[in-house]
């Protein structure tokens, strides 16, 4: 449905996009990760036609986009970042801006008014004004705003910022329902739970680049180590520890000590701990305190592209 091919895009001496390269098939939902000011942004607005690649080309179910009216537009729908409503105007009365800049009117467009609505929880609410609105109502109503002309690739710009947990919740059973009915959904987020809820594959883009595009299992496959162990001696006993001999206990892959701790990379957490602690106490070292953290997402997310701020 959706092959993005060398996409960059450069502001003034800055790359903002430097040559990436996807795609999306047809009932898929792909996760555009990535830290702040990796691209992200950029990318959709260059799939949306929103802002002109310097190379690459975006193609929409085979068919190249050319120019802002190029028909295959009409197949996209985007949710931005920011709120894009009229908060004098009532929910209806937005939507029906909306579909008429679709070239939607007469009763097709009251029944996809009607529908989207239905959709965002919002038909109660249809005829109150925007200004009035919690900020999950917003959001809700935004996605309903990019589904009038029912896209094939729907394009979401962290749609969920700032929303309740209730109006997160209802936008993702939205896109699991539009995911059912066929739709490709290219999701941008810095949410990892939501992520792991919804993508099929991840896109993880820094500075520009796509450093990893992988299934979730993939990804945790790709990880040196999967699951940690934390261990802490009485009176800091690590005497007589030998790190070669433990590296070589059966399911352990690495063995660091770290300040005052001996951090274990296991392959089976489950399975291996108890050979490992077992190993420990033959050899007279008692334990203090242990903890154990499975590799998830945030992890892979963080080894990939660091975890210092960006601005």
């Amino acid at each position: 449905m959706l092959e993005v091919r060398g996409l960059r895009k450069s502001y003034r001496d800055v790359a903002a996009v430097d040559g990436v390269s996807f795609t999306a098939g047809k009932g898929e939902t792909i996760g555009l990760l990535g830290p702040n000011g990796a691209g992200k942004t950029t990318t959709v607005s260059m799939i949306a036609g929103l802002v002109r690649p310097d190379a690459g080309e975006v193609r929409i179910a085979g068919r190249t986009v050319r120019s802002d009216t190029d028909p295959a537009k009409r197949s996209i729908g985007l949710v931005p970042q920011d709120i894009g409503l009229y908060e004098e105007m009532s929910a209806r009365e937005n939507l029906h801006l909306f579909g008429a800049l679709y070239g939607m009117h007469g009763p097709d467009l009251k029944r996809a008014i009607d529908q989207a609505l239905d959709l965002a929880g919002l038909t109660e609410r249809a005829r109150d004004r925007v200004k009035d609105f919690s900020g999950g109502m917003k959001r809700r109503l935004n996605l309903a705003g990019a589904l009038l002309h029912d896209p094939q690739l729907l394009l979401l710009d962290e749609p969920t910022v700032g929303v309740d947990p209730q109006s997160r919740n209802a936008i993702f059973d939205n896109l699991e329902l539009l995911k059912k009915r066929g739709k490709t959904l290219l999701y941008t987020t810095h949410y990892m739970e939501e992520a792991e809820r919804l993508c099929d594959r991840l896109v993880i883009i820094d500075h520009g680049k796509i450093i990893r595009d992988d299934t979730l299992q993939g990804l945790y496959r790709s990880m040196p180590v999967r699951n940690l162990l934390t261990v802490e001696f009485e009176d800091g006993g690590r005497n007589g520890l030998c790190m070669e001999e433990l590296r070589q206990v059966a399911g352990v892959e690495s063995a660091e000590l770290c300040g005052g701790a001996l951090q274990i990379g296991v392959r089976d957490l489950a399975g291996d701990s108890a050979g490992i602690l077992e190993w420990l106490a033959r050899g007279g070292h008692r334990v203090q305190h242990l903890a154990s953290e499975r590799s998830n997402l945030e992890t892979v997310f963080l080894t990939l592209t660091g975890r210092s701020l960006r601005d």
